[in-house]
């Protein structure tokens, strides 16, 4: 099964998508409904965006299987699975900031082959395929050579429920007089993505699920980033981790004194 293919159809249904969901922003956005708390909320254009790739998908590839944040799973026969945040930063879209995304990981019996991560009001493309390199609009990218964590700049992400937030304030202020600075951009993919290509030389966060992290993950890695999750463990709902290659191991033991994940 060529991932180079698996690609190419990713990148043409998230581009069509990443258009869909600047368009609908023209005009009223509205919360739809709310998931894990008040604060974790859906729009209409989520279920929109959702919908339109998965019947492209489907429509390409009927046997495939199919997981995306809004909506029922569909269960395929081939062995390929499409994980797929429809958009990725709803908070940032509700509120009219400009950086949200579309993501789509293509999966082969378990393993992450292709990747796209469109950055729709940017229109940034950023792609990779497993072992073919990490790429922004076309362009090879490099990860940060960053080894020294008084010069890191890293990226994080809060999750919703209070006793997690007041944990991961925590963690900050544990974090925050030891590097170089901290950024909060509100988008999980785009978070792994500005890793890949330099933007930012680490992120870390807790509670990011396969669609936030599952395309972003391996462009990273491609990239030349470690990508991993605490204690040796691989990238899990349970801590996310991506940083330059010299500076993973030193960034990932300062996390680690923060006990990030007791709650």
């Amino acid at each position: 099964m060529n991932s180079q293919d698996l690609l190419k159809l990713a990148v043409t249904v998230a581009e069509e998508a990443a258009a869909l969901i600047v368009e609908r922003r023209r005009g009223t956005i509205t919360v739809a409904d709310t998931k894990s708390t008040i604060t974790d909320v859906v729009t209409a254009v989520d279920r929109e965006s959702e919908e339109l790739i998965r019947a492209r998908v489907l429509q390409a590839r009927p046997d495939d299987s199919f997981l995306g944040e809004e909506g029922d799973d569909v269960v395929g026969t081939s062995g390929v699975r499409w994980v797929v945040d429809p958009i990725d930063g709803t908070v940032n879209y509700l509120y009219d900031h400009p950086t949200y995304a579309v993501s789509i990981a293509v999966e082969v019996d378990g393993t992450t082959v292709a990747g796209v991560v469109v950055d729709a009001p940017k229109g940034e493309v950023f792609t990779a395929t497993l072992g073919g390199g990490a790429f922004l609009d076309g362009k090879p990218i490099r990860s940060s050579d960053c080894s020294e964590l008084a010069k890191a700049l890293v990226g994080t992400g809060f999750g919703y429920d209070p006793v997690r937030r007041q944990v991961q304030a925590e963690v900050i202020s544990h974090l925050i007089a030891k590097v170089r600075d901290i950024r909060r951009i509100g988008v999980g993919a785009i978070d792994l993505c500005y890793v890949a290509c330099g933007r930012l030389d680490a992120v870390y966060e807790r509670g990011l699920n396969p669609w936030d992290y599952g395309a972003g993950a391996l462009i990273a890695s491609e990239a030349g980033a470690k990508v991993g999750g605490m204690h040796g463990e691989p990238v899990s709902p349970e801590m996310s981790i991506a940083a330059a290659p010299e500076l993973f191991g030193p960034f990932h033991d300062l996390l680690a004194g923060a006990d990030p994940l007791r709650a």
